[in-house]
């Protein structure tokens, strides 16, 4: 009943979003991925790590089909599309994959081992499709939100020291090097997400159940709700509203080489075509959440983890897509979420309830001051920086104490008892 009620809500939420976008004259996220299974993917590597992620539920034989019948039909794919001078891109051969493994769960098998395989096709399609939503709610975005509030983030921002252009200075320096690393680490956070579901889920086909709680669903749950907050609180980021990027509609070209000079805050206009993607920041969010299930993984991921964490801040910061604010809102919000997740898993007690109401409190306090204590926060840099910092990491060990309260205790061991003398 919860999975059939998932999949009922979710195709309802798809199809207004596809109504939504045909309202603007584009494709939805369902006929942008319904044109996937023949025309070049967005994002080759997307699709594949969604396929990966659908393998857990299959035996090691069967993911060795699987992976060959996908290459083998990308190569008839490409070999096509090279004929025909088309757009070169892989990936179609694993959402045939995905598709094919559905449509034999319907077919050819019954009871639990149906429910296992469209399972795992279900968490595979929820990343495509998630990745679909998000482009068309950053659509909606910027066509209903004609006014922006980033000069009210941008000032409150004074208080941590404008961290964007330090950050974005920093990364200019580094040459086009730097520059790449970041980029790709940014655009394939999907990917890293992946690996560690991967190895979170590596025991579900011989189990023949999912874990309660894995990364994949704190993922979902923040790509679904995060997007709602950039309707309440729209923001363009540092690039576009006080950078060349923005054109017309920018403030000023300011940055990353001159510090945004302090003045009173108002809403700004600004195009229809630049998402309000901001507040929070979800690429943070998404990173806080690898970083956080990578941490019972072995020596490797748990690196990769936090590599992929300290480069994506510098990659949302560096590239002036974020103000330090959005990512301090965005830790809060990642770790909020997965306490609620954990909680749904375990059962909501007295602790969990007074952790995921103490994030949101923190949440949503940092938000009503940067859009209403934004000057002072920036005239009193000294108080309401540590302030600032001091609420997110609050947040953070709140969670780390509770949940380390959660976990099963091992019982000790009885100790040998000596032997008693017999009685003569």
């Amino acid at each position: 009943m919860l999975w059939t009620a998932v999949v009922v809500v979710g195709l309802g939420f798809l199809v207004a979003l596809e109504i939504a976008a045909r309202h603007y004259g584009l494709p939805g996220p369902i006929a942008n991925q319904a044109r996937e299974v023949i025309f070049a993917p967005k994002s080759g590597p997307l699709l594949y790590a969604s396929m990966a992620l659908m393998m857990v539920v299959l035996t090691w034989r069967q993911r060795f089909i699987a992976a060959g019948v996908a290459v083998g039909v990308d190569v008839v794919f490409f070999l096509v599309r090279w004929a025909v001078d088309a757009k070169m891109m892989f990936g179609n051969g694993a959402l045939w994959v995905i598709i094919g493994v559905a449509v034999i769960a319907l077919v050819r098998r019954t009871g639990a081992e149906r429910v296992l395989l469209l399972k795992g096709v279900g968490l595979g399609l929820l990343l495509v499709a998630g990745r679909k939503t998000g482009d068309t709610w950053l659509l909606i975005t910027s066509k209903t939100r004609p006014e922006v509030l980033d000069q009210y983030v941008g000032t409150a921002d004074h208080a941590l020291g404008n961290p964007s252009w330090v950050v974005g200075r920093m990364v200019e320096a580094t040459g086009p090097v730097g520059e790449h690393v970041l980029d790709y680490v940014y655009i394939q956070l999907a990917v890293a997400a992946v690996v560690v579901a991967l190895y979170q889920l590596r025991n579900v086909a011989t189990e023949r159940r999912f874990p309660g709680h894995h990364l994949v669903r704190t993922f979902l749950v923040i790509g679904l709700l995060g997007p709602a907050f950039y309707m309440i609180y729209p923001v363009v980021g540092p690039i576009f509203a006080y950078g060349a990027d923005g054109g017309q509609f920018a403030t000023a070209d300011l940055w990353p080489d001159v510090m945004p000079p302090l003045s009173t805050p108002q809403h700004m206009g600004f195009n229809e075509i630049t998402p309000r993607n901001c507040m929070p920041s979800l690429h943070t969010a998404w990173a806080t959440t690898i970083f956080i299930h990578s941490r019972k993984g072995p020596r490797l991921l748990r690196f990769a983890g936090t590599f992929w964490l300290i480069a994506t801040l510098g990659a949302t910061l560096g590239f002036g897509y974020h103000y330090g604010a959005d990512i301090i809102a965005g830790v809060v919000f990642a770790f909020t979420i997965d306490a609620a997740m954990r909680a749904l898993d375990r059962g909501w007690d007295r602790s969990a309830v007074q952790l995921v109401a103490y994030g949101a409190t923190v949440f949503t306090l940092l938000l009503l001051s940067y859009r209403y204590l934004s000057m002072p926060m920036a005239k009193n840099p000294y108080v309401f920086g540590p302030l600032m910092v001091l609420a997110m990491v609050s947040v953070i060990y709140g969670y780390m104490r509770t949940t380390r309260l959660w976990e099963p205790k091992l019982a000790p061991a009885a100790k040998p008892t000596e032997a008693q003398p017999e009685m003569v």
